[in-house]
């Protein structure tokens, strides 16, 4: 755990810091990155020795909330922010909110943006699921040795913007330990291999909150037989409920609230008075 001062000024203790990011370059060890996006979720990731976690802009108030330790990453999507200053904005908000670092998709210029401001930025290559119509559905990026050195290219170009830091998904495993090699962003796995410096998968996938699993992902959990279970006892409590209106067994005398008999006749006989 590290001690910082975080971009309110508040002195927070962190899992990791981008200088230690850097430094897990070339190291045996690996760190865990997870999604979260309410509190409980964050809660349970600190809990559970989790390092970092990444969340969409929105969020990072409430993913603060639940862990003051974790470092977290805001997620800049495609809608709301739209030029290069509203960006900006966004990720100031999202610092000031407790955020540690964002993560962009978007063009060169925007992470040379963030960067001249010395905001720590990732990028995201491979696989960017919102422009998989540029890729022709949805498959790795990196299969071919041209499609390969393309990414190379853009690691590079990413790293020369003032990228700290890539998401890389869906990239060939070999691939992408060539790239960790030679590149010195921090690089953070999302079915990718284990050649990386940080594993990533998203929280819904690890605890098994639907029945798909891509293919890349591992479930350790099965919360959709729980959630299924919890559906279905929701409608049965329901049901019983209304059945009981309906028949008169709701409410029982214990769950009403009883009146003294002489309060009750003087009351009912003020009551006549008055009419």
């Amino acid at each position: 755990m590290t001690r910082i001062l975080d971009y309110s000024g508040r002195e927070a203790d962190r899992t990791v810091t981008v200088a230690s990011l850097r430094a897990l370059k070339n190291q045996d060890s690996h760190i865990a990155q997870v999604t979260a996006s309410t509190a409980e979720e964050a809660e349970a990731a600190e809990k559970a020795g989790v390092e970092m976690v990444v969340c969409m802009s929105d969020f990072v108030p409430a993913v603060r909330k639940g862990s003051s330790r974790l470092f977290v990453t805001s997620a800049i999507d495609f809608t709301g922010a739209v030029t290069v200053d509203e960006i900006l904005g966004v990720a100031l908000e999202s610092l000031t909110a407790g955020a540690d670092a964002v993560i962009t998709a978007r063009r060169l210029e925007c992470v040379e943006r963030l960067a001249a401001e010395d905001i720590p930025v990732m990028g995201h290559l491979g696989f960017v699921p919102k422009k998989s119509t540029l890729y022709g559905g949805i498959r790795g990026v990196g299969k071919t040795a041209d499609e390969a050195l393309d990414l190379w290219h853009k690691f590079r170009q990413l790293e020369d913007a003032g990228a700290f830091a890539v998401e890389c998904e869906l990239i060939p495993a070999e691939v992408m330990s060539a790239i960790n090699q030679r590149t010195g962003l921090t690089t953070i796995s999302l079915g990718s291999g284990a050649e990386a410096d940080v594993m990533f998968l998203f929280m819904s996938d690890i605890c098994g909150e639907t029945s798909r699993k891509p293919r890349h992902a591992r479930a350790y959990g099965d919360l959709a037989t729980l959630y299924a279970k919890a559906r279905a006892t929701r409608v049965e409590a329901l049901h019983l409920f209304r059945q009981d209106v309906r028949t008169g067994g709701f409410p029982a005398a214990s769950e009403t609230i009883a009146v003294d008999q002489d309060e009750l006749t003087a009351f009912i006989a003020a009551l006549e008075r008055e009419s």
